[in-house]
Parts: structure tokens; C-alpha cells; sequence
């Protein structure tokens, strides 16, 4: 649902609306929303060459993911 709203920014004042973002390169399921809030603040924290080898090693053509998502 998330991934949807941003896509289609409904989220006003979100990253992804304010600098047009619309491609999903990279994502991780999460038993909990409380755990994939804890590893999106752990994300954040990183440099941008270890976040660049994340979305690498998953996605090297940088390919939308998007439809590989499943709904909520």
C-alpha cells in the first residue's frame, strides 16, 4: 500500500513526490512493521556507497521492482 501511495504521490511532502521519484530499485519484507521500521532506521544511517551496493547486489540492472510486490 505504501509503495502504491508513493507511486502515485498521494503522499504530498514525501522524498518521492517532492523530487519525482517513481522506480522501485530495491525493497525487503518484514515480519513486523515495527521491524521494518527499525531496519529503515538503520538504513538511513548509512553512507551512500553501501546503500548503492544494497540496491547491487539485489537489483544489478536497476530494474522496477514494483510489480514484484505483494499486496497488503
Amino acid at each position: 500500500g505504501r509503495a502504491w501511495q508513493h507511486r502515485t504521490r498521494m503522499r504530498p511532502g514525501s522524498f518521492t513526490a517532492k523530487y519525482g521519484v517513481v522506480i522501485l530499485v530495491w525493497f525487503e519484507a518484514h515480519e513486523t512493521r515495527e521491524g521494518a521500521i527499525q531496519r529503515e532506521r538503520q538504513i538511513k544511517k548509512w553512507n551512500r556507497l553501501w546503500k548503492l551496493r544494497l540496491i547491487e547486489e539485489m537489483n544489478p540492472g536497476w530494474h522496477d521492482l514494483f510489480e514484484r510486490l505483494e499486496p497488503d
